[in-house]
């Protein structure tokens, strides 16, 4: 007894012996007595509670030491290169490796397993692994998430090339086989305003135009492999169409049909775009804003075109007065009753605000001015 050393292994814990710097055996927990004869003992005490990890430098030649026996105390993660590890403790997974991992876990009151999932050319994670992994907080070090909003595709891309598109929802892919990234395309109808143009009509005039229209993205993969950047070519298109729409046509053509300088600048587009997975829904001009003095000049010649017309309206309705003046003198003058008449509609007239009348010779006398007003 006076010639053994005493060691002390606690629950939890494991104990590696080693002599002459080569590892001799594993000490479980207990007391232990070691003879010092070939060669002092060292021992090096490790944590195995809750399936630890083993932590010692010694990892591959403690595996080749151990040989048959490292599966009484270790379980082995061995992770291929195109494979990633999952670590579960008491069947919940607590710890990612990633590809071509090497571990040792401790073996103790924790079932500890090692589950190995291969890569593949799509390296989605599934779902019930998604979710404990965001549980532990891990998801976001070891995965690319992105969120597919509804209306929208998602354009999966690993390495750079396009792989997939993703629906609408939440995505995450193991970030450890290449770079992956996803890009969100939009599939609703959008506008586009093309703003604060300075063009030239065929008549020289300098105008300031505003354009907006309406697109839609209907293929994105198709949108994606054509187009570096679908919203500018279809930017650049609009303005190419304006700019020939306005060059083509004079000021007065400009304000007086505006729907067909819509069509041609849709007509214009809608040929650039075509093959490209994007579709034209709407275009159309907002706004034809002149300069100073050529806002001024036009207003004047509309003030004098209504002025004119204003002018042989009110000429028409005083010819038509008097042709109506004519007709009326001419019946009168062949119809004495009618004559009589109208006689006695002016005598009424001079006499509804005469107070008192004295007639003489009865309504001949008043007929013929026999008429005292007092």
């Amino acid at each position: 007894m006076f010639w053994t050393i005493k060691v002390v292994i606690g629950d939890g814990e494991r104990g590696l012996v080693y002599r002459n710097r080569r590892f001799q055996q594993i000490l479980l927990p207990g007391v232990h007595r070691l003879s010092p004869f070939g060669g002092r003992p060292h021992v090096d005490i490790h944590t195995a509670s809750k399936g630890a990890a083993y932590t010692g430098s010694d990892q591959d030649s403690l595996i080749e030491a151990l040989g048959t026996q490292l599966d009484t105390h270790f379980v082995l993660a061995n992770v291929g290169a195109g494979e990633v590890g999952l670590v579960l403790r008491n069947g919940r997974i607590d710890e990612v490796l990633p590809p071509g991992s090497r571990r040792l876990y401790w073996r103790g009151s924790v079932d500890t397993q090692v589950q190995v999932m291969a890569l593949g050319d799509e390296p989605r994670i599934p779902a019930d692994v998604q979710q404990r992994l965001g549980q532990l907080g891990v998801l976001p070090r070891v995965a690319v998430i992105s969120t597919v909003p509804s209306e929208s595709v998602g354009l999966l891309f690993i390495d750079g090339t396009l792989r997939q598109t993703l629906d609408a929802g939440l995505h995450a892919f193991w970030n450890f086989n290449g770079n992956v990234s996803v890009e969100r395309v939009e599939l609703r109808a959008r506008s586009l305003d093309v703003s604060g143009q300075e063009l030239l009509s065929r008549d020289k005039v300098t105008l300031r135009v505003n354009l907006a229209a309406t697109v839609q993205v209907v293929d994105p993969v198709r949108a994606h492999r054509t187009l570096s950047n679908a919203d500018e070519f279809i930017y650049r298109q609009l303005q190419f169409g304006l700019r020939q729409a306005i060059a083509a046509r004079s000021l007065d053509e400009l304000l007086g049909d505006k729907a067909a300088l819509d069509g041609e600048i849709a007509a214009h587009v809608q040929a650039a775009i075509e093959g490209h997975g994007v579709r034209l829904l709407g275009v159309g001009i907002k706004d034809v804003i002149l300069p100073g003095e050529m806002k001024e000049i036009l207003n004047g010649v509309v003030l004098a075109e209504k002025q004119a017309q204003a002018s042989v309206i009110r000429r028409r309705e005083e010819a038509n007065a008097t042709r109506s003046q004519l007709n009326t003198a001419k019946l009168i003058e062949d119809n004495p009753v009618l004559m009589r008449l109208k006689e006695l509609e002016a005598l009424e007239k001079v006499t509804e605000k005469i107070d008192k009348l004295t007639v003489f010779g009865g309504l001949d006398g008043v007929l013929k001015q026999l008429v005292t007003i007092r």
